[in-house]
């Protein structure tokens, strides 16, 4: 009779065990958070560990100069072709 006993409180810990499995939306979004945030310091601390100093590859270079003058622009037909293009390649 105890062995039967034994297997019933045997099967109530897995029930238990299989129902604290279960995630909510808010701990399975913090335990994502989590992860991300720490895969992003792992990445970015890699180069923080290795005592190296980031090098510029040449100085910064001059800007051209205008290929063009200043027009002055139509304020109508600009507000109808920014419309336009707004519809069309959607913002």
């Amino acid at each position: 009779m105890k062995e039967t006993q034994h297997k019933s409180s045997t099967q109530d810990e897995a029930e238990k065990s299989s129902q604290d499995v279960t995630l909510s939306r808010r701990n399975f979004l913090n335990t994502a958070g989590a992860v991300t945030v720490g895969g992003l310091a792992v990445a970015a601390g890699g180069a923080l560990f290795t005592g190296r100093e980031a090098e510029a590859t040449s100085e910064p270079q001059a800007a051209p100069p205008l290929p063009w003058k200043y027009v002055k622009l139509d304020p109508l037909e600009a507000g109808k072709r920014g419309y336009k293009y707004y519809l069309e390649k959607g913002g």
